[in-house]
């Protein structure tokens, strides 16, 4: 499958932490979310951003995936399905997926903005919180992306191929800190979500569109 004209990324983010992202007008990096004060609900496991914190990009010296905002290329991801289950062991939260966020920004657009702006940036091509992956940063190298993963509805099970999970949770990485002005839609689950997204953008200065699009999620 050939890369998309057009990639777009997608972080993921319970809804009660949009207020204080529109607020800084900034996604933060866990590292720099640790020197902070608590704002809102955590989503990810703490044992694999431990690890994300150690994990080093081989394509960016001296960049910890810790340090980085994270980005998928699709929505509906692996993580996403973990949440949605919410029997994973690893995975204190338990809220279920509907006050789940997707914030869409343009990829291109994303790394025309950090390299204007002096940050590093990566993609991998696997899971970044894993013990093993391969990392890029040059644009051409997309094509080693596997798209296919990336689009498909189904990445386990009978007969499917076992690296196909892994190469589906691909990610894209910005250093420190990511722009709220470069996140172009808002992905919710349900119309009550919608609303209340809604309310929380009323006030901004940069105004995402808003879409219930349930086929974003499980």
């Amino acid at each position: 499958m050939p890369v998309p004209n057009a990639p777009k990324i997608y972080h993921i983010l319970h809804v009660d932490r949009l207020e204080s992202v529109v607020a800084d007008g900034q996604l933060w990096s866990d590292e720099e979310m640790d020197r902070r004060p608590p704002v809102g609900t955590t989503i990810g496991m703490n044992e694999i951003k431990a690890r994300r914190r150690q994990n080093t990009l081989r394509s960016r010296p001296g960049l910890r995936v810790g340090q980085c905002v994270p980005f998928y290329f699709c929505p509906r991801s692996v993580m996403l399905y973990l949440i949605y289950c919410s029997n994973h062991p690893n995975l204190t939260y338990r809220g279920g997926q509907e006050p789940i966020l997707h914030l869409e920004a343009d990829l291109h657009t994303a790394v025309e903005w950090a390299d204007t702006e002096g940050k590093r940036w990566a993609f991998t091509l696997s899971n970044a919180g894993a013990a093993y992956f391969e990392d890029r940063c040059d644009l051409e190298q997309l094509e080693e992306v596997n798209w296919e993963a990336i689009a498909a509805d189904r990445w386990s099970g009978s007969g499917i191929d076992p690296f196909l999970k892994d190469s589906k949770q691909a990610e894209f990485l910005m250093e420190g800190s990511f722009p709220w002005a470069l996140v172009s839609r808002i992905g919710v689950y349900s119309r009550k979500v919608h609303e209340y997204v809604r309310e929380i953008l009323r006030q901004a200065s940069h105004q995402s569109a808003v879409e219930t699009i349930r086929a974003w999620y499980y």
